[in-house]
């Protein structure tokens, strides 16, 4: 029997300059598996996550058609924010498309006990609104929120693009500090989710600090190219 080629996984990424660590999903170092990247010139991070742009809907469109006619198997994103239009790219390809890490919120939700929330860690806090839960049927979703736009490191060089020499080191501090934060405020947070894809480097030092299962847009991504490439179990007649 002849193999089948791996399955590859189509990235829509922003327009930006600043170098993506292991971990980040725009580093092919990341996955085991085939990447294809596609970036949407003028995309940034603030028009996406500040001010929402409206605009900026039909080149993620075109972006994710190029990538369908490229071959692969899925589509995902490389900000979380851009789930706002979870609905309108999903229709715009004939592909699973996911758009974000939180499509999982829901998903995460449901397996903890009524009394716990889901911790969400996110690139801007006062940026996330209802409408971004609301594209997937999280909006009545127990949460806590904890966002990383006033700390200089992801603020300057993520957020606002004012350098592009990233200080690995740095940003793991800034991130340690905001969930420490999350996490006292909030006894009751049973699973955290990593809306924004500059932060998943971090995971494992999260959920050491944690002790509660994390979630993100690698795990997320890792669970799609399974469930495409799907082989016999040991032992399967």
């Amino acid at each position: 029997m002849t193999d089948r080629p791996d399955p590859s996984i189509g990235v829509l990424c922003l327009d930006t300059a600043y170098p993506k660590i292991p971990g980040h999903i725009r580093n092919p170092a990341t996955f085991d598996f085939p990447i294809v990247y596609q970036v949407v010139h003028g995309a940034t991070p603030r028009r996406l996550i500040t001010e929402a742009d409206p605009t900026l809907l039909a080149p993620f469109i075109d972006a994710a058609r190029k990538l369908e006619s490229e071959g692969v198997a899925a589509i995902t994103s490389a900000c979380g924010f851009l789930v706002l239009f979870q609905q309108q790219l999903a229709n715009a390809v004939h592909i699973p498309l996911y758009s974000s890490s939180l499509i999982q919120l829901p998903m995460v939700h449901r397996m903890l006990a009524p009394d716990r929330k889901v911790g969400l860690l996110v690139a801007a806090e006062n940026s996330l609104t209802p409408r971004h839960l609301q594209a997937i049927g999280a909006e009545s979703v127990p949460t806590c929120i904890a966002g990383m736009s006033t700390h200089p490191e992801f603020r300057d060089v993520i957020l606002d693009g004012r350098r592009p020499d990233l200080n690995p080191d740095r940003l793991g501090q800034e991130v340690l500090a905001e969930v420490d934060r999350l996490a006292a405020n909030n006894p009751d947070m049973g699973a955290l989710v990593i809306e924004c894809t500059d932060l998943v480097p971090y995971a494992h030092t999260i959920q050491s600090h944690l002790g509660i299962p994390v979630f993100d847009i690698v795990t997320l991504t890792d669970m799609v190219h399974h469930t495409l490439s799907r082989t016999p179990f040991h032992g399967s007649p």
